[in-house]
C-alpha cells in the first residue's frame, strides 16, 4: 500500500490508465500520474480559465468499468466520450493526439510551477516524468500516423 504525503493510505493505489491507438498503445499505472496530471482538475489549486479549458479532456477520461453516466456523448474541443457499443466493451475518451498532447502538457507546466501546493514528492515527480516520457511516443506515434488515441481507466 502506498502512502500519501500527509501519512495516509491512498485509495488510488491501483489505477491503470489504458492508452492505445491502431499506431501502439501504453498503460500507465502511476497513482501519482493519475492524481497529479489526469484529475489536476480536481485538486484544490487555482487555475485560469483557459487552464481549466485546456484540462478539461483530461478530467472527462472515462474509468472503463465503472462510467459516469453524466459524461456518456460529452465532447469538446478535439475530443469527445465514446460510449461502449455492448456489454463487453467500455466507454473511451477519444482525442486528436495534438489535442492530448497540448493537455498533458499543460498539466505538467502546472504541476512543474506548483509542485509545493499540490503537496508532490519528488519521487512522485519522477514518476511522472517517466510515464509522461512513455506516453508522449504512444501519441508521437498516433500523430504520426493520423490516427486520433482512446483513453479509459480502471482501478
Amino acid at each position: 500500500m502506498s502512502m500519501t504525503p500527509g501519512g495516509e493510505f491512498s485509495p488510488m493505489e491501483m489505477i491503470h490508465v489504458n492508452v492505445s491507438s491502431r499506431a501502439g498503445g501504453y498503460t500507465i499505472g502511476s497513482s501519482a500520474f493519475f492524481r497529479c496530471m489526469m484529475r489536476l482538475t480536481d485538486q484544490d489549486v487555482k487555475l485560469s480559465s483557459a487552464d481549466r479549458e485546456e484540462l478539461q479532456v483530461l478530467a472527462a477520461i472515462p474509468h472503463a468499468l465503472d462510467p459516469d453516466e453524466e459524461i456518456m456523448g460529452a465532447f469538446g474541443r478535439g475530443w469527445r466520450i465514446v460510449p461502449p457499443r455492448d456489454n463487453r466493451d467500455w466507454p473511451v475518451l477519444e482525442a486528436s493526439p495534438t489535442r492530448l498532447r497540448h493537455a498533458f502538457e499543460r498539466a505538467r507546466s502546472i504541476l512543474w510551477i506548483r509542485a509545493a501546493e499540490l503537496r508532490i514528492s519528488a519521487q512522485e515527480i519522477a514518476s511522472i516524468e517517466e510515464e509522461f516520457d512513455a506516453l508522449d511516443g504512444v501519441i508521437a506515434r498516433a500523430e504520426a500516423a493520423g490516427v486520433p488515441v482512446n483513453i479509459s481507466y480502471v482501478s
